[in-house]
């Protein structure tokens, strides 16, 4: 072995002794060590102050985190489809689409970025709302579409926010007061339900969705989903499974039971959804939307590529249904009724009653909504002082005679 040889030798092994001291000579707290290869970065740790570290665990590093490839991440295109087309309605992924669009319009000629925006962008686009004095539950949606529209880390704060907008609701309700359509009472649905031709298709339904759109509460949207499959019709009332609702988005499913009314069949709810049930029988339809749209000669109209629901009803036209049997009628104000009147005269019969139609109704338990419009409204109503005078008066009236 020449010289050199021997030189570059003896470096190698100092070399490998110094790494081994070096290596063993390490502070007890710093303990485990791990080496490193030369120009490699130590891992990082992955820790933040949600962290919970168990006795004796080590803290987790980036080396510790699995390696995602394109595969962990891609989903398939009918997946793709689901999640775009099913994710929220129909109509709830329009209005999104529209004020996410609005937001990065705006933020565009402010020069600010839209996603993922800052807090301060977004509270200043709320006060821009406010400054056009629109609607506070219109500003609310736009505000919820906007936020779900950034990533679940980076969304904007929102105490600033809701703040301003519970301010202005005070102003807001004060100036404007929303006027809702009116409750359709026992009364008012008899006269529409007199109108009703029950030897046409279209007087056969109207009067089924009358009838069974107020005893069941039915939000519009509910009875316009409503499948043939759905109903179950026996002697003592109608059951339906109402398989997606404003409370259920989940989609979890209830039943619905309206009981009959057998003194009057022509106000009765299973009477009203035989009869439309044999007409449509009459028709070939059995299965598929129960309320369907018909011509002007009481056929059905053929809407399977029309419209983006196809068979099923809008409850625009239910809605429609229901003001053009308030016309016919004659009532006050025929032009302001809407189906949900349906929904708000039921639940206030039945609170008037002394009931609670919460669970016909399908609300949430212990709803604010049932409390202040419906149960405390009944209560008022009944404890009015006016009644006691009204009956002391009548009193002295019979101590008179």
């Amino acid at each position: 072995m020449s010289g050199d040889q021997e030189a570059a030798a003896v470096a190698e092994a100092v070399d490998e002794v110094v790494e081994v001291v070096e290596a063993e000579i390490v502070e007890d707290e710093l303990l485990p060590a791990t080496l490193q290869r030369a120009g490699q970065p130590a891992p990082r740790p992955l820790v933040d102050r949600h962290t919970i570290l168990y006795p004796g665990e080590e803290v987790p590093t980036d080396a510790d985190a699995p390696a995602y490839t394109r595969t962990d991440f891609e989903v398939s295109a009918a997946t793709a489809d689901r999640l775009r087309d099913k994710a929220a309605p129909a109509n709830t992924n329009r209005n999104y689409s529209s004020q996410r669009k609005n937001f990065a319009e705006w933020c565009e000629a402010m020069g600010r970025v839209a996603r993922p925006c800052t807090t301060a962008t977004y509270v200043e686009w709320v006060a821009g709302l406010i400054a056009r004095e629109m609607a506070p539950n219109t500003i609310r949606t736009y505000m919820s579409g906007v936020r779900t529209w950034m990533p679940e880390d980076r969304r904007p704060g929102t105490a600033e926010a809701r703040g301003m907008l519970a301010e202005y609701r005070k102003d807001w309700g004060r100036r404007n007061r929303v006027r809702k359509a009116p409750a359709i009472t026992d009364a008012m649905l008899r006269a529409m339900v007199d109108t009703c031709d029950l030897r046409t298709p279209a007087g056969l339904r109207d009067r089924c969705a009358l009838l069974v759109g107020r005893g069941a509460l039915n939000r519009r949207i509910e009875l316009a989903d409503l499948d043939i499959g759905d109903v179950e019709v026996e002697d003592a009332g109608v059951d339906l499974w109402i398989a997606y609702s404003k409370t259920d988005q989940e989609g979890k499913g209830e039943s619905t039971f309206v009981p009959a009314d057998p003194a009057d069949p022509r106000y009765d709810p299973v009477a009203a959804v035989r009869g439309w049930l044999d007409c449509l029988h009459r028709m070939r339809v059995y299965d598929g939307p129960l309320m369907r749209a018909l011509t002007s000669r009481g056929r059905l109209q053929n809407r399977a590529a029309a419209t983006v629901r196809g068979d099923y009803v809008t409850g625009d036209a239910l809605n429609d249904w229901v003001r053009h049997r308030a016309y016919l009628a004659g009532l006050p104000a025929w032009h302001l009724v809407t189906s949900h009147g349906l929904r708000r005269g039921g639940a206030q019969e039945i609170a008037d009653a002394g009931g609670d139609p919460t669970q016909q109704g399908r609300w949430k338990p212990g709803s604010a909504t049932v409390k202040r419009e419906y149960l405390d409204r009944a209560q008022s109503r009944s404890q009015n002082p006016w009644h006691q005078v009204q009956a002391a008066r009548r009193g002295r009236g019979a101590e008179a005679r």
